[in-house]
């Protein structure tokens, strides 16, 4: 019997947003895991552009994410179940936190919860870092680029967008004008 690939997308980007505490850059190592490894939606290869291009694009990353692969999978209708899937668990859990946040405000133990998924979080958060600067080989030769550019966000203030524009350019006039 064949399977339904929009319940199956649905379902594989439900459990995706359900069980990914941290946002965006923490779903990382679980949409590997289940697009390139387990259901082999995409190879290493795409996997790593399309996080390229979801960062790069307006929006959620983790929905552009799911909404590309929908789209690859089974065009508009695919993109449309991916995305309710990713969305659909946030949706519903921003929800009953406002809804009963106030009174549990002040409670010890949700205090003591929140601060102790901090740590968890950054870790989470890490390990795609590490990743992806092994996928795009940085070296301890070239780790001084990467470096760069976070400090010119982070302590300078620069927009990420004008970095964005600016690295283009770059590589645009560095593959049009030295490259072999």
């Amino acid at each position: 019997m064949k399977s339904n690939i929009y319940l199956q997308g649905f379902l594989t980007f439900l459990k995706i947003g359900l069980f990914t505490i941290g946002g965006g850059y923490a779903m990382i190592p679980l949409i590997e895991r289940e697009v390139v490894d387990r259901h082999r939606w995409l190879d290493k290869e795409e996997f790593l552009d399309l996080m390229s291009l979801s960062q790069a694009l307006p929006g959620v990353f983790a929905v552009n994410f799911s909404i590309y692969i929908g789209q690859r999978l089974r065009g508009l209708r695919g993109s449309l179940a991916l995305a309710a899937g990713i969305v659909l668990p946030s949706f519903v859990i921003i929800l009953l936190v406002a809804m009963f946040f106030m009174a549990f405000a002040d409670n010890r133990v949700i205090e003591a919860v929140f601060k102790g998924v901090r740590p968890a979080v950054v870790a989470l958060i890490a390990v795609p870092c590490v990743k992806l600067g092994k996928a795009a080989r940085i070296t301890p030769s070239n780790v001084w680029f990467p470096l760069l550019v976070a400090v010119a966000i982070a302590v300078a203030g620069i927009s990420p967008v004008y970095i964005i524009i600016a690295v283009a350019v770059g590589a645009y006039i560095y593959g049009r004008y030295f490259k072999d």
